[in-house]
């Protein structure tokens, strides 16, 4: 992994307090800003125009803005567990195919008609299936072939693009389009509730194993040596990347980069402490989606653009810089 300056407790707790309220203040933002003039504390004035202004508001742009803060953390987290499994900062979800695995599963379940707690199942095991592929078709000695292993996962994350341009192809005309747009990133009526409560859920689960983590870092040789229960640990980040990364697809479609960028620029302000830097991820990544998410209702109001398109364009650039700065370490 890569290294960085360590924080003392009171930078990093004063780090966390700046990045929380970051948070909030985009939300409100985002509460704010978008094709009408409403504002948050004209829902307090007792006429007609408070009454519109809560329909909006509270209907429209709060579920929406807990959405976004929900996948963009599932996505920050995923992404900064799949770097500790490859120990290299420029792993995420999307590269590794197992978005692309989770889109797979959920289009099949949507052709089919099943309903959203299937589509959510079938989201999950596509990406748990991907991941389990990446890892056995990378061989056995993963510490050494962090290179091999991110090659195989964008074969396969292109093997999942086509199978889900196969399955829109298929696809009544009735369904396309949002489809399409699902595919692109949108968050219009997302359900904010399931994402929240797996993004709680996948924190406590994974946040014990923190001390562990830190040590898988430096390798699978130094963690046997001290005793971390590698497989056992190993399965643990599967399946809680799988489900993050299914739970973040359902409720938003395909959103890239988020969990590359995200861990990577936090681990160089907060160091490789795992006991920071997952919730931080968590944090982090929201506060990015938020603002991808304000960027694609104001830049073109009234109408709306996909926000993993924002996503996309914001991240390729970045993406790029970062595997210039690695170099030949990869």
């Amino acid at each position: 992994m890569m290294n960085s300056q360590p924080m003392t407790p009171t930078r990093q707790t004063f780090a966390m307090i700046f990045l929380a309220a970051l948070v909030l203040i985009t939300m409100l933002f985002s509460l704010s800003l978008g094709s009408t003039d409403f504002r948050p504390w004209q829902i307090w004035q007792g006429d007609l125009k408070a009454q519109l202004a809560r329909d909006v508001i509270m209907q429209l742009r709060l579920p929406r803005t807990l959405a976004a803060w929900a996948v963009g953390g599932l996505l920050g987290l995923a992404g900064a567990l799949q770097q500790v499994l490859l120990r290299n900062p420029l792993a995420d979800p999307y590269m590794l195919g197992t978005s692309g695995g989770a889109s797979v599963g959920a289009l099949m379940a949507i052709l089919l008609g099943a309903g959203s707690l299937i589509v959510t199942l079938a989201a999950g095991s596509g990406a748990l299936i991907m991941t389990l592929l990446v890892f056995i078709l990378a061989g056995h000695d993963l510490a050494t072939k962090p290179l091999r292993m991110l090659l195989v996962g964008v074969a396969l994350a292109s093997f999942c693009g086509a199978l889900s341009s196969l399955l829109l192809s298929l696809a009544p005309d009735g369904l396309l389009r949002g489809m399409v747009f699902w595919l692109l990133g949108d968050l219009s009526g997302a359900r904010w509730e399931p994402a929240m409560l797996c993004l709680c859920v996948c924190l406590v689960v994974i946040w014990p194993s923190a001390k562990m983590l830190n040590i898988l870092s430096l390798g699978i040789m130094p963690a046997h040596a001290l005793g971390i229960p590698i497989q056992r640990l190993q399965w643990r980040l599967y399946v809680v990347v799988a489900v993050a990364t299914a739970f973040a697809v359902t409720t938003a479609g395909i959103i890239g980069f988020i969990g590359l960028i995200v861990p990577h620029a936090l681990r160089l302000v907060f160091g490789t402490d795992h006991r920071v830097l997952l919730p931080a991820s968590a944090l982090g990544g929201g506060l990015i989606l938020l603002l991808a998410d304000i960027i694609s209702r104001v830049v073109i109001a009234p109408q709306q653009l996909p926000v993993g398109v924002v996503m996309a364009l914001a991240g390729v650039p970045v993406f790029l810089l970062l595997l210039k700065q690695r170099g030949d370490h990869l």
